[in-house]
């Protein structure tokens, strides 16, 4: 692809993304899939640029109406290509020829505005911090109450490209090799900070290349996703229920550390992912996992098996605002519930999950945002409807993750931590446990 098709491609995908009620990747894979001769070099190039202009939306935004110009996905990219990569006015007006596969020619119009962006770079000292740290209105409240005079050094974290994290499979490797067959093939890697299962790499690889992902000796898994697992606290024999289980993951670090002897049972209300994580658990050699699709979070069954659980995770839907830097567009287009709505769904899932715990055992709610109202405000609610649960310090669980800890949750940002944004709250029922039921040794069949 010649630059001037590359950037008709970018604007084409900007266009969708505005326009359709996805996820950016999933738009972008399906462009890519549909196009098969666009080779991988241009994909990544295309994708690059793509990304980068998501991720600066906010900023680019506040400039267009500086200049007193519509914003729109072309008026973003141009913007971008200006203030970004720098390129002159004239380079610019080159690539935006009306050519072959070109974007169309610049107008008038756009060329004056252009001329005004002319030795500006993306920063300006008087951009909000909210803009600066490209936060939108809906969640910065939260986030300034949340992180205070580091608001904006979290924020620019999220700004950051998200590193690739592998979580080796226990069942069938150890993470020693993978990181050396990660180096034979010529890829910087290397052992995370805080998982035990977890392997950096410092590159973009093809992953339908990677052997240790087909024969699933490693799965794709953030960090601080890992260390959500690790809270858990799975042991061989137990009964585990992963009460939104989505694809997998959780659950497939779960059932690792219980060397596949116990039971694990996949809930979700999404009944197609369920089916979908049957092939990756296969192929991760795990055969203690059963999958239970619910109609709510108020399923009968969870009725049914009242208190027949060691663990129960509850890894509850939430903003998505941890994962900002994997999903630069979940900022600005809700594809769920919005805030409040999560606020209540949330409390009910939560409540509804704890009945399956059994006296003795625990509770860990998750989620990936970091905003106190979906975390340690969720928590302190719970505990004062459910006074037979009480808080047990993550350290407790896992003394090596105290410096990732605040007020005994475990509490994980970018700036900080250099993983995802993650929370994770432990809970524990108090009582001993009681014999297992008729009911419980058959609770799964």
């Amino acid at each position: 692809m010649t630059p001037a098709a590359r950037l008709q491609a970018i604007l084409d995908l900007l266009e969708q993304i505005e326009a359709e009620p996805r996820p950016a990747d999933a738009l972008v894979s399906t462009y890519f899939r549909a196009r098969r001769y666009i080779g991988s070099k241009d994909r990544a190039a295309v994708s690059s640029t793509l990304y980068a202009t998501l991720r600066h939306r906010a900023r680019i935004d506040w400039w267009l109406t500086r200049v007193k110009t519509a914003v729109t996905p072309r008026a973003r990219l141009i913007a971008y290509l200006a203030l970004i990569e720098q390129k002159p006015a004239g380079v610019i007006d080159e690539l935006f020829s009306g050519g072959k596969f070109a974007p169309a020619q610049l107008s008038p119009e756009e060329g004056k505005w252009l001329a005004r962006l002319a030795g500006h770079t993306i920063d300006h000292p008087d951009m909000p911090d909210a803009v600066q740290g490209e936060c939108p209105d809906w969640a910065a409240e939260g986030l300034s109450a949340r992180f205070g005079k580091q608001f904006l050094k979290e924020m620019q974290a999220m700004q950051t490209e998200a590193p690739l994290d592998l979580r080796v499979n226990s069942l069938k490797a150890e993470r020693a090799e993978i990181v050396s067959a990660l180096k034979d093939m010529g890829l910087p890697a290397h052992a995370c900070r805080l998982s035990p299962w977890g392997v950096r790499v410092k590159a973009r690889p093809n992953l339908s290349a990677m052997p240790m992902l087909k024969n699933g000796s490693v799965e794709i898994q953030d960090e601080g996703s890992q260390l959500v697992a690790l809270l858990v606290d799975a042991k061989p024999g137990e009964r585990i229920v992963d009460f939104c289980a989505g694809a997998g993951g959780k659950t497939l670090a779960m059932a690792a550390s219980m060397k596949n002897k116990g039971r694990i049972i996949a809930c979700d209300v999404l009944a197609g992912r369920l089916k979908r994580s049957t092939e990756r658990f296969r192929r991760a050699g795990v055969h203690n996992i059963e999958v239970r699709a619910l109609s709510s979070e108020h399923d009968p069954w969870v009725k049914r098996h009242k208190g027949g659980f060691d663990r129960v995770l509850v890894d509850a839907p939430c903003s998505g605002t941890g994962t900002w830097r994997r999903n630069p567009d979940a900022r600005w287009k809700h594809l769920g519930p919005g805030l409040q709505d999560l606020l209540v769904l949330q409390g009910r899932i939560l409540a509804s999950a704890s009945r399956l715990v059994r006296p003795g055992g625990r509770l860990v709610y998750a989620t990936c945002s970091l905003l106190p109202e979906e975390n340690e405000k969720q928590i302190d609610a719970f505990l004062k409807t459910a006074p037979d649960f009480a808080l047990l310090p993550c350290e407790t669980v896992a003394g090596f993750l105290s410096p990732a800890a605040a007020g005994g949750m475990l509490s994980l940002t970018p700036a900080r931590h250099d993983t995802d944004g993650f929370f994770a709250a432990v809970l524990e029922r108090k009582g001993q446990e009681k014999s297992p039921s008729t009911e419980d040794a058959d609770m799964v069949k």
